[in-house]
């Protein structure tokens, strides 16, 4: 009798497994002459050193971890990926009562947009989406280290951000719907 209900509560988790992944496919959106993609560096407009560098590096390694396109020279690739990290700004956001009133917690906001091309067809697929992304960081009495590792968390989400939005396109046609995802 056991059996039988181990039986039965297997099938049905099956059915429900196979019914809540039925809309998935394991095939990636990228047709097999499009898996090739270029990051030129990222222009920076903003007053942080080094961001733009750091945020084309952090998506080359996004796409390599994600591994559904392959990176490639520019001039050589299917598919680039173009930036422009527009502004930034830093705000205090807490003090430390212990030491008077000097700063504490800050916020660093960046600005970018970012466009992915479409070199076979000759195509813009996506132009000049915005991207807003504040990290948080702390200082002390050296804020210029604090900002070193808030442009490191930047250039993280902006990765995971952007790659996840070039996974989206239907580079044979017209963008995915966005499920709602706000990119702001």
């Amino acid at each position: 009798m056991n059996r039988f209900f181990i039986g039965m509560f297997a099938a049905a988790l099956m059915c429900a497994a196979s019914a809540g992944c039925a809309g998935y496919s394991w095939r990636a959106n990228a047709p097999g002459g499009k898996r090739t993609v270029a990051v030129p560096v990222f222009v920076n407009n903003t007053d942080v050193t080094g961001l733009g560098a750091a945020a084309t590096r952090q998506i080359l390694r996004e796409i390599e971890r994600e591994g559904t396109f392959k990176i490639a020279a520019q001039g050589e690739s299917a598919v680039e990926i173009q930036g422009v990290l527009e502004k930034s700004s830093t705000k205090t956001v807490a003090y430390s009562r212990s030491t008077g009133s000097r700063n504490r917690e800050h916020s660093l906001s960046v600005v970018a947009k970012v466009s992915f091309i479409d070199k076979i067809d000759g195509r813009v697929a996506v132009d000049n989406r915005v991207y807003r992304i504040e990290v948080p960081f702390l200082a002390g009495d050296d804020i210029a280290t604090g900002r070193r590792d808030a442009r490191s968390r930047f250039a993280e989400e902006l990765a995971r951000r952007v790659v996840d939005d070039v996974l989206a396109v239907d580079w044979e046609g017209k963008e995915k719907k966005e499920n709602g995802r706000k990119h702001e």
